[in-house]
């Protein structure tokens, strides 16, 4: 069974008893399991009537998550010296303070407490936490440590960290080793209030038309490597500035490759900025992008994972290749 560390519980609950205010926080470009997870700390937090402020760098470009961007702020509420040793920082979804983005203020000194799944994690020796890379999504971990600590979830929040789930395992299509402990964990938010039904709709429904038609210049673009077992495609500048970043899709354009016949892994890069770009990486089952993706200064999952690095398309793209040519 996937059972949290009693350790661990207890660790989280010191934490939480030990401090007077909490400041929580995911990685920049938040998607549902990021927003779900603080959320989930956040309901932890109420039970122990312990105040805290969510705090997100943003921005919010995933259509499915705009509902909750009025609950987060990008600029920390003020503290003197003496108020700063009693707050706790949460971190959820990354271990890395760099990975937080632009938030106002000064996260650096905080006693602090991360939870997450990603397989290139590490807590330095100074920071409390747990990370657990067999874990499906992060909001799994917070939906463990919020039973192990206060018992059966309100119905909001079931539909709230069920939605997180949902979304970092697309609908359970990613999942692997742990699936009935998994299945068996959903069991219980279905039968605390989520619904399957409509938390689907909410996650595909309502995109922008501009999606549809950036996905198909997208799909134009792409091409095949390494025998046709690695397909890469990009968003420049000028296709940002005609299609707006507003309720950006990339799991259908990843799905969508990856179900070629041979594809065995995909890369996604838009270039942000004149000198720099963000990339994405998917395969198969056992193809590791998080290996690729770390020589570009990003990681992730086996399976999915992210980077973003100075460069130019045209210059990162051979570069790439070439590390999967290493892989694959």
């Amino acid at each position: 069974m996937f059972e949290l560390p009693e350790q661990k519980v207890e660790e989280l609950k010191s934490f939480i008893l030990n401090h007077e205010f909490f400041f929580i926080a995911g990685h920049k470009e938040p998607d549902g399991d990021c927003v779900t997870s603080c959320l989930g700390i956040a309901a932890i937090l109420d039970h122990f009537e312990k105040p805290y402020q969510l705090l997100s760098a943003g921005p919010f470009k995933r259509n499915e998550v705009l509902r909750w961007q009025e609950r987060f702020s990008d600029t920390m509420e003020f503290q003197d010296e003496n108020e700063r040793k009693k707050t706790g920082l949460f971190i959820a979804d990354c271990s890395e303070i760099i990975r937080l983005g632009e938030i106002d203020g000064d996260l650096k000194g905080f006693d602090t407490f991360v939870i997450d799944h990603h397989k290139t994690s590490e807590l330095d020796s100074q920071i409390k936490g747990y990370v657990n890379a067999d874990s499906p999504a992060c909001a799994f971990l917070i939906q463990l440590f919020y039973e192990a600590l206060i018992g059966p979830l309100p119905a909001e929040l079931a539909k709230t960290l069920f939605f997180g789930i949902c979304t970092d395992t697309g609908f359970f299509r990613f999942l692997t080793d742990n699936s009935s402990e998994v299945f068996s964990a959903v069991s219980r938010l279905v039968a605390d209030g989520a619904d399957p039904r409509s938390t689907y709709r909410e996650i595909n429904s309502g995109k922008p038309y501009s999606t549809r038609k950036l996905l198909g210049v997208l799909l134009n673009k792409a091409e095949r490597y390494l025998d046709g077992r690695l397909v890469v495609t990009y968003e420049s500048l000028e296709d940002t500035k005609k299609w707006g970043m507003d309720g950006r899709d990339s799991d259908s354009l990843y799905q969508l490759m990856l179900s070629a016949k041979g594809v065995e892994a995909v890369v996604f890069l838009r270039q942000d900025t004149q000198t720099t770009c963000t990339g994405g990486f998917r395969s198969q089952d056992k193809i590791d992008v998080s290996v690729v993706a770390a020589k570009f200064g990003g990681g992730g999952h086996k399976n999915a994972s992210g980077m973003s690095c100075n460069g130019r398309v045209e210059t990162l793209i051979p570069q790439i290749v070439k590390e999967f040519a290493r892989i694959m």
